[in-house]
C-alpha cells in the first residue's frame, strides 16, 4: 500500500469514528472529546517541551487528567471553563517560578478547550447532532477545495514563512467550498435561518484555516514536520484537527452567544 493509499484508508476510518460516535452522543462522544483532548496535549508536549532544562514535571499531566476526568463525567460548563482557567494559571505561574516557558500552560489551553467545546456543542439532543455535522460539513469541505483549488489556480502564497504550499487561491476556494458545504447540510436539516448560518460556516471557514496555519506555526517554531506519527500517512492527531478544533471553537462561543454555555447548539439549530 503506498502513501496515498494509507492516507485515504487512514482518513475514511477517522470519518467513519468519528461519525460513528458522534451519531451516539452522550457518553460515548465525550469520551471520543476527551481521548483526543489528552492525545492533542500528548503532541504539544512531546513538540514543545526541551530536551533539557526547566520543566513542570507531571504537573500539566495530572491537571489534564482531572479536567478528562471532569469532561467524561459531563459536569456542566461553568465548572469546565473555570478548571479550564485553574489549570492555565497553575501551569503559567509553575513555569514562571520555575524560570520554564509557557508552553505547557498554552497547551493545556489548546488541548481543555478543543475537547470542551466539541463536547459542549453535540451536548445529546438533535441540535447537538446537527451542530457538529454542520461543524464537519464546512471543515472538511474547507480542506477539500482548498486542497483542489490551490494545487489547480496556483498563484500567490498565503502565508509562505509559515505554510509554503497553501495559496491565496486556495483559501478563497476553501472559504466558498465550507459556506456552500455548510448551507447544504444545514438546509437538508431543516434548518430555517440559512443567510445566519452562511455568515456562521464563513466564519468557521476563516477560522479552521487560521487554526491550521497556527498549528504549521507551532511545528514550525519548535522544527517538526508532523506533531506525532500516530495516524499513518497523515502524522498526528493535531495534524489532522487543527482546523476543526479551532472551528469548533468558535461555533462554540458563537453558540454560547445565542443560547448560553450549556446547551449552544439550541441557538444555531432549535429543535
Amino acid at each position: 500500500m503506498n502513501n496515498l493509499q494509507l492516507r485515504i484508508v487512514s482518513a475514511l476510518v477517522l470519518a467513519a469514528i468519528a461519525l460513528g460516535l458522534t451519531w451516539l452522543g452522550g457518553l460515548w462522544f465525550r469520551l471520543l472529546c476527551a481521548g483526543m483532548a489528552a492525545v492533542i496535549f500528548y503532541e504539544w508536549a512531546r513538540m514543545s517541551r526541551p530536551a533539557a532544562g526547566a520543566a513542570l514535571g507531571f504537573v500539566p499531566e495530572a491537571l489534564l487528567l482531572v479536567f478528562v476526568g471532569a469532561l467524561i463525567a459531563g459536569v456542566p460548563a461553568s465548572w469546565l471553563l473555570s478548571l479550564v482557567l485553574a489549570m492555565v494559571v497553575v501551569a503559567a505561574v509553575g513555569a514562571r517560578v520555575r524560570g520554564a516557558a509557557q508552553w505547557d500552560a498554552a497547551g493545556l489551553a489548546y488541548a481543555a478547550l478543543s475537547g470542551l467545546s466539541l463536547a459542549l456543542l453535540r451536548d445529546g439532543d438533535r441540535s447537538g447532532l446537527v451542530a457538529i455535522l454542520f461543524l464537519f460539513a464546512v471543515v472538511w469541505a474547507t480542506d477539500i477545495f482548498a486542497y483542489f483549488v490551490g494545487r489547480a489556480v496556483g498563484g500567490p502564497k498565503l502565508a509562505p514563512s509559515i505554510s509554503p504550499g497553501k495559496t491565496q487561491s486556495g483559501a478563497l476556494g476553501g472559504a466558498v467550498g465550507g459556506v456552500v458545504a455548510g448551507v447544504l447540510l444545514a438546509a437538508a436539516a431543516g434548518a430555517g435561518n440559512l443567510g445566519v448560518l452562511a455568515l456562521v460556516a464563513l466564519v468557521l471557514s476563516i477560522v479552521a484555516q487560521a487554526g491550521d496555519l497556527f498549528e504549521s506555526w507551532v511545528k514550525r517554531r519548535h522544527g517538526r514536520k508532523d506533531s506525532s506519527a500516530l495516524i499513518p500517512g497523515h502524522g498526528g492527531v493535531m495534524d489532522r484537527v487543527d482546523g476543526l478544533v479551532a472551528a469548533a471553537f468558535a461555533l462554540y462561543v458563537i453558540g454560547w452567544i445565542s443560547a448560553g454555555a450549556d446547551h449552544p447548539a439550541q441557538g444555531l439549530f432549535p429543535a
